[in-house]
């Protein structure tokens, strides 16, 4: 069977996308409402997170019938499913979206054969959409992105997510942020990695570092790097970035200095 083409991929991620920040408007709206459960600590979820997966899930599989979907809550396929595999996160920053915090995204992607063929990271807040397609770039709205033009960390703004799960790494991940809080102009987290990642994508941040992530957090994103002429790396500068949770990415001078410091830092 032909693979699909990664422009009808994104179309469908698009679709999906839109389905799902449509399920979770009215969520947001009266989410003092909303039962809320902690799958573990500081790890929560709604019912606007499972009604997002479910539209989401739906609009793939009206184009898709029958898709292999690996999703946060519900749905659960394998990474190394055969044959197209959609990656989604129907809300990433549940604690921000309970809070009425404006930094949420839903995340969509495919791959074919484990490549990244299409993502989308959609910000419902401010209304942007990131989508990228392999081999035809990565655009904001329609418009085209690239990484910044940052050689290295000095003067750099990084992104990073703190390790809310697994906090037996928290001395570990304090020595790199101190690292690289003296070394660059800034270090910001919002509480979304998509929408990090996202941000590296476009310029906004020069650089991210997370780890104990799961794909669907990641897989939109690090197609939207790469195809914006970014590095995406796993901590051991190979990758399995989806496999094993931990991410590096940036413009390739200031990733190979990023790296140096998670690698010196969070053995």
């Amino acid at each position: 069977m032909r693979a699909p083409d990664p422009g009808d991929l994104l179309r469908t991620a698009t679709r999906a996308a839109r389905a799902g920040a449509a399920a979770l408007a009215p969520h947001f709206a009266a989410r003092a409402a909303l039962a809320i459960e902690e799958k573990a600590r500081h790890d929560f979820v709604s019912e606007a997170d499972r009604a997002a997966e479910r539209a989401i899930a739906a609009a793939i599989r009206a184009d898709f019938p029958g898709a292999a979907i690996l999703a946060e809550e519900e749905e659960r396929a394998a990474l190394d499913a055969p044959g197209p595999l959609w990656i989604v996160d129907p809300l990433d920053g549940t604690t921000n979206f309970l809070h009425g915090f404006p930094v949420y995204a839903i995340s969509v992607a495919c791959a074919v054969g484990g490549l990244l063929q299409a993502g989308v990271v959609l910000d419902p807040s401010r209304g942007e959409l990131f989508a990228a397609a392999r081999g035809r770039g990565a655009a904001l709205d329609g418009r085209p992105i690239a990484v910044s033009a940052r050689s290295g960390l000095r003067h750099a703004l990084v992104g990073t997510g703190f390790p809310f799960r697994r906090l037996e790494r928290l001395d570990l991940y304090l020595a790199a942020f101190r690292e690289v809080v003296v070394e660059t102009a800034g270090v910001r987290r919002a509480g979304s990695a998509a929408i990090d990642l996202a941000y590296v994508a476009c310029g906004r941040l020069d650089g991210f570092w997370e780890e104990g992530l799961g794909p669907w957090d990641l897989a939109a994103g690090a197609l939207l790097i790469e195809e914006a002429g970014g590095v995406v790396t796993d901590f051991r500068g190979g990758g399995a970035v989806l496999a094993r949770g931990d991410i590096v990415a940036g413009p390739a001078a200031l990733h190979s200095e990023l790296l140096a410091v998670v690698q010196r830092t969070m053995p």
